[in-house]
């Protein structure tokens, strides 16, 4: 098995051509060698017989025949997704050299969760900048499910929020940062506002604005409405988007459920309010979860530094009031 590895390894470095892994990745794209030899500016003769000196240097093969097309195996699955993250590397490489070029002390690519945008990643942010005050830094917001696969593929150095509690821990690194809490929010206006010891059942005539159902907080949700006799809100808003359930709250008498780490300002200055409801689900790590150290630039590693100085501060443990 050794010797397999290290003759593979050997071919790979040697006779690996980018030209190969792009359509490779192209293939898996269209599920088509013609469409893929099209897209490479090739003849799909010269395709299909790259195609077969890779299942030969590789010593598996890549893909099947249907009568749609090709489908990838396990192996083919596996060599694309390698070969995506070669790409994003040296794409990632080519901005960082750009960067430095113009000025800037390199560049981190951060994805963040709701439970991280509001006061962790700002505070990071501007630590990061204290230090490194030409760095560039890109914020992409959006689930784990939309996040996760894009830190795999390159595409992202880092994930910042709730850490996933099942998917994808296997294939990632994680640090917890600090504990934080759900807390059920609604609008100043609210009728339940500044109620002391709120029921669930008080809460029933009331909407719900709640994160989508991919999500871990979603199905702790949806178990917890099911022990409740089934109880299926009036009104149920899906969002994920802080400012529009900001004004949601503010404008209808609806509960959100959020991260305290999201609310804690406005709650703070009053333009939301806290249910006196202790929240039964909900309380999980929020934390930054990276593929390696050895795959985070200069400057990745910096701002994973500044988020733990940003979350000394914290704990955050809010109780209903």
């Amino acid at each position: 098995m050794v010797g397999r590895h290290s003759r593979i390894v050997d071919r790979a470095l040697t006779r690996l051509k980018l030209r190969q892994l792009r359509l490779l990745v192209a293939v898996g794209a269209h599920g088509n060698i013609q469409n893929a030899a099209r897209e490479l500016g090739i003849s799909q003769p010269a395709a299909t017989k790259m195609i077969q000196d890779l299942e030969l240097d590789f010593e598996v093969k890549l893909f099947t025949r249907t009568n749609r097309g090709v489908v990838p195996t396990v192996f083919g699955e596996t060599l694309i997704r390698h070969g995506k993250l070669i790409f994003a590397q040296v794409s990632n490489a080519a901005q960082e050299l750009d960067d430095l070029n113009e000025g800037n002390s390199g560049r981190v690519v951060v994805g963040t969760l709701l439970a991280a945008s509001t006061s962790l990643l700002p505070a990071a942010i501007e630590l990061l900048l204290e230090d490194r005050p030409n760095v560039a830094v890109k914020i992409s917001e959006g689930t784990n499910e939309v996040l996760m696969p894009r830190l795999l593929s390159g595409e992202i150095d880092m994930v910042v929020g709730r850490l996933p509690s099942h998917r994808h821990r296997d294939k990632i690194r994680q640090e917890k940062l600090f504990e934080d809490r759900i807390l059920a929010i609604v609008g100043p206006q609210h009728p339940l506002a500044g109620r002391d010891d709120v029921t669930f059942a008080q809460t029933k005539p009331f909407g719900w604005i709640l994160p989508p159902q991919e999500t871990t907080l979603r199905r702790q949700v949806d178990h917890f409405f099911v022990g409740q006799q089934q109880y299926v809100p009036p009104v149920l808003i899906e969002s994920v988007s802080y400012l529009t359930n900001r004004a949601l709250l503010q404008s209808r008498d609806l509960i959100g459920l959020m991260p305290a780490e999201v609310v804690a300002q406005d709650v703070e200055n009053g333009h939301l309010a806290q249910l006196a409801w202790a929240v039964p689900f909900g309380q999980g790590p929020i934390g930054v979860s990276f593929r390696a150290d050895d795959d985070l630039s200069p400057a990745g590693r910096a701002f994973k530094t500044a988020l733990h100085r940003a979350a000394q501060g914290k704990p955050i443990s809010y109780s209903p009031k």
